[in-house]
């Protein structure tokens, strides 16, 4: 895939649900995720399954009632940018968030390789 399918598609699938299911169809095995802080289980994470199991735990945490996800950015011939809003609720005492992201893909060889995630604390 080139990146401007990768990135429509990364979207996309954010938007209608998705995620989990593009993360094997649009990562690379080896790819790794970083945070912008340590939320418990450090900043990162090597792999596909770590990746899915980052993703585990978010869900299990929190339960999103409304996301807005912007178009991608693309930067160059290897790299795009997406802004995330978020509203949600901690599961474990019910608190409600707002947060907003910016996440940075790195594609190589048709896969992203490499996120990192941007927010304030």
């Amino acid at each position: 895939m080139e990146l401007k399918e990768i990135a429509a598609e990364l979207v996309a699938g954010c938007r209608e649900g998705r995620e989990r299911a593009n993360l094997d169809r649009l990562y690379s095995q080896d790819a790794v995720s970083v945070e912008a802080a340590d939320q418990g289980n450090g900043r990162e994470v090597r792999g596909l399954a770590a990746i899915h199991a980052k993703h585990e735990w978010w869900e299990s945490e929190n339960e999103m009632t409304g996301v807005t996800v912007s178009d991608p950015m693309p930067h160059g011939d290897d790299r795009f940018a997406v802004i995330f809003e978020m509203e949600g609720r901690d599961k474990a005492s019910g608190e409600s968030f707002a947060m907003r992201e910016v996440g940075i893909y790195h594609v190589a060889d048709g896969k992203i390789v490499r996120e990192e995630f941007f927010y304030g604390m």
